[in-house]
């Protein structure tokens, strides 16, 4: 049976074509890169929408708060601290009042403050619902990074608190917004490549461990959670962000199971599509990896770096090697992407329901490496 959730991805997808429309440069064949490098369209309002960060942690630091400072349709307004003199000191750096300081418990007050249009949660993955839930008390839109939240029912909670406060939940999946990916999206379209019916991918890295989140099962961590959500949003790029209908997985035994004691080490997982086709998945915190590759029965498309933050490369069976978009800044362009639509009332392409099926996935995946099953979605 046709689910709600489909109908709305279906909705969404229709969405997104129109909104790559609006912003291209032209109407060229993908061989001319149209729109890679293009801004966001012009607004009807020049005024910048509000951002407020809620969590102020290495990735709020060193990459959202700096790119803030390269935005053209939104701007930082605000902080959400748990320690009150960052929180001013960040107030210092970016030009915002002291005012605009909140703490976790104070994240309502919002709702007097007119010049926040935005909370942005980069908090744990399991703070997301939280953050969500006050935001949109508050009467602001919200911008969950990535994963979503915890499980499927946290992100049906989340999705139906923003249809109460007539707000919209965007998903903090900056690879869409990266050149190669809105590559990736026309060519899952294009008759050059065929149908991508063998996906591979894989992110992982040497984690060192400490007293983080990433370490412990109930904030949300792991390397599924933290690195293989961004092998599950490409891949479903490269079908069209069809639901895949099947999951097997695998965790090996453990090179140090006395320091991974509460999440996967590395996993293992193939997903499957109703056409036939599948991707087969890795992630870990001890084996390096950071590839992308889809394959069709005409072309091909592949990345290597894929998902960093910088740095990627990329070709195709078509154009050759893709051009490195030095200086491309993933961060600004989603955030500003995001704002746009926000202020236009349109969709966002990045919608919670996106984040919500990689959930959904992650479940299915843990319960099949834990069970030895194949398990249906």
């Amino acid at each position: 049976m046709r689910s709600s959730h489909m109908d709305t991805l279906d909705q969404n997808k229709q969405n997104r074509r129109k909104f790559l429309q609006q912003v291209a440069l032209g109407t060229a064949a993908l061989g001319t890169f149209p729109r890679l490098l293009a801004q966001p369209s012009p607004s009807p309002s020049s005024r910048k929408l509000g951002v407020t960060l809620c969590g102020l942690g290495s990735y709020s630091t060193g990459q959202l708060g700096p790119a803030l400072r390269q935005t053209e349709h939104c701007e930082l307004s605000g902080v959400v601290t748990g320690d009150p003199e960052k929180g001013r000191r960040w107030a210092r750096e970016y030009g915002f009042p002291e005012s605009s300081v909140y703490g976790y418990d104070t994240i309502e007050e919002m709702a007097d403050n007119d010049d926040i249009d935005i909370l942005y949660s980069v908090t744990p993955p399991a703070l997301h619902k939280r953050d969500t839930l006050l935001g949109f008390k508050a009467g602001k839109h919200v911008i969950s990074e990535k994963p979503m939240a915890m499980d499927v029912a946290e992100c049906d909670e989340m999705l139906a608190a923003a249809r109460h406060a007539g707000k919209q939940l965007a998903i903090g999946y900056r690879a869409h917004f990266h050149p190669y990916y809105e590559l990736l999206k026309d060519a899952a379209a294009d008759s050059r490549f065929g149908n991508f019916t063998d996906i591979s991918g894989g992110f992982g890295f040497n984690y060192r461990p400490g007293g983080t989140w990433r370490m412990k099962r109930d904030m949300g961590g792991g390397p599924l959670m933290d690195l293989g959500v961004y092998v599950l949003y490409v891949s479903a790029m490269a079908k069209n962000e069809q639901a895949p209908i099947a999951v097997t997985a695998k965790i090996p035994t453990a090179k140090f199971p006395n320091t991974f004691d509460e999440v996967e080490e590395t996993m293992y997982f193939t997903i499957e599509y109703a056409d036939g086709s599948t991707c087969d998945g890795e992630t870990s915190w001890v084996q390096p990896s950071n590839h992308f590759r889809a394959e069709g029965d005409k072309g091909w498309f592949e990345t290597g770096p894929a998902y960093s933050y910088g740095g990627l490369n990329g070709k195709t069976s078509i154009q050759g090697a893709l051009p490195s978009y030095a200086g491309f800044n993933q961060q600004a362009k989603q955030m500003d992407s995001i704002a746009l639509d926000f202020k236009e009332n349109q969709e966002t392409i990045v919608p919670g329901e996106l984040g919500r099926r990689e959930i959904q996935i992650i479940q299915a995946i843990r319960e099949a490496a834990r069970t030895g099953k194949r398990i249906l979605l």
